[in-house]
């Protein structure tokens, strides 16, 4: 395996000079965290199979498209019973995962051989379904039915994946995820997602939101002057955050907030930019974007 020439403490590589093992864990570590799904399948000999995969993701809301890929083993170059029946029978259930079930989850991404029930295997619950034949996972907090309109391979050697898009023809949610205003509550679902090696992440161990931009209009980091851009004191996420208020605070505004907040006239006494920074930093680690710019923008 060769290195291409290192610049600022990086390494360079080029993909086809190393092997697909290695390039694969490279980009399963790098690009992540990633939603699982958990595909249930059924042979056209009526045996069903269950297993897990982390190349997943949501990509239509009209028409509903879900878009999973099982890959071509990169060992041996073969196929996965998932991908076959798929094929055959052009139905799939793609159940999500959360923390209750992610080590029944792990288990059933065991190769077991032909006409091995994974579901039996990994301890969970087959359902059946209403518009399709392969079964639910009574365990999982959110089902989707699917039709397969689309299998795309994307090569022919071992680690080639091989888009399976699907259809959604009907959802089932288990109401104790749900909110007051029925939508799915983020840390209820408490969904698990894939990472590199055996590592997997928790949403609920690091749950947080970020405003959308489209939301609001922010004013944009460019306007923000080079002299806090440059400060060691904030990080992208900061300046991210001072960015996407949508209009500065006015010179009464700062002048009010500074008359009502002793602690902030102290720091700015100080005549000390970096404890001003800091102070500001206070107040955007709280969400307060608007008083975050107030101490920026005050004067002593």
């Amino acid at each position: 395996m060769r290195f291409g020439k290192k610049e600022n403490s990086m390494i360079s590589i080029d993909p086809k000079e190393i092997p697909t093992a290695k390039l694969q864990g490279y980009l399963q570590s790098a690009v992540g965290p990633r939603p699982i799904a958990f595909a249930s399948t059924i042979s056209t000999k009526g045996i069903p199979n269950l297993s897990p995969f982390s190349f997943f993701n949501v990509f239509s809301a009209n028409p509903p498209i879900l878009v999973f890929s099982p890959a071509r083993r990169v060992r041996d170059n073969t196929v996965k019973h998932t991908l076959i029946n798929a094929e055959a029978t052009r139905e799939v259930v793609i159940n999500v995962v959360n923390y209750d079930i992610v080590q029944q989850t792990s288990l059933a991404s065991t190769e077991y051989g032909e006409g091995v029930n994974e579901f039996i295997k990994a301890g969970l619950t087959q359902i059946p379904s209403d518009f399709v034949k392969p079964y639910r996972v009574k365990e999982s907090p959110v089902q989707f039915e699917c039709k397969v309109t689309q299998i795309i391979p994307l090569g022919t050697e071992g680690g080639a994946g091989n888009l399976i898009l699907c259809e959604v023809v009907k959802i089932h949610i288990h109401e104790a995820i749900l909110d007051e205003n029925g939508a799915i509550d983020q840390h209820k679902i408490d969904l698990v997602s894939r990472l590199g090696s055996n590592w997997y992440s928790r949403s609920n161990e690091g749950l947080f939101e970020v405003p959308k931009p489209l939301t609001t209009l922010g004013v944009g980091v460019d306007v923000i002057p080079n002299h806090i851009r440059q400060s060691s004191v904030f990080d992208g996420n900061d300046l991210g955050k001072l960015g996407n208020i949508e209009a500065l605070p006015t010179t009464e505004e700062v002048s009010i907030f500074v008359k009502e907040n002793f602690s902030v006239k102290g720091v700015l006494s100080s005549d000390d930019q970096e404890k001003v920074h800091l102070e500001a930093k206070k107040y955007l680690n709280k969400d307060d974007i608007s008083s975050a710019w107030k101490v920026l923008l005050a004067k002593k």
